[in-house]
């Protein structure tokens, strides 16, 4: 969706904005100056996420940073571009979760309850855990461990079909 997103933005003659600006653009414009810090609790991303989108919006002409009360601190303001995208962004926000909306009216298992689903399974046991458990038993290049004898090779639907498309 996010290429499609950032297709929509090219049409419209937006060169270097991605869909993760949108919503730091459109807080900035609501709120005022933030600090990074302040901006990351607000659209729940970590402090490191937040600062590198930051340094890109930067980079882009959206957002000037300035000294703050301390050296840590360096309240993030909109350039005048910045501001000028803000109509545009929340009109294609609110576009987006639309589409969404009808993409989960089309299909009998709706995207969205998917990905709440899959973050709540995440959280309980996340990706890096899970790929390290079958990875376990398999030595890396170099290791003088052996695999298990048992261990067969890659047999799961990733490998058994078609990228993305599990198998039954």
């Amino acid at each position: 969706m996010d290429a499609d997103i950032e297709h929509v933005y090219r049409e419209r003659g937006i060169e270097g904005v991605r869909p993760r600006f949108a919503m730091p653009l459109i807080r900035l414009a609501h709120v005022g100056p933030l600090t990074i810090k302040e901006l990351a609790a607000a659209l729940g991303k970590t402090h490191s996420a937040m600062s590198q989108t930051i340094g890109l919006m930067r980079r882009e002409g959206l957002v000037t940073t300035t000294p703050g009360a301390d050296a840590r601190t360096r309240p993030i303001t909109l350039t005048e571009r910045g501001r000028a995208l803000v109509p545009f962004l929340e009109a294609e926000w609110r576009a987006t979760e639309q589409a969404v909306a009808e993409l989960d009216a089309e299909v009998p298992y709706p995207l969205t309850r998917v990905v709440a689903e899959l973050e709540q399974a995440l959280l309980a046991r996340p990706f890096l855990d899970r790929l390290r458990a079958l990875l376990d038993t398999t030595p890396s290049p170099g290791s003088t461990r052996s695999a298990t004898a048992g261990n067969p090779g890659p047999t799961s639907a990733r490998h058994a079909g078609p990228p993305g498309k599990p198998t039954a």
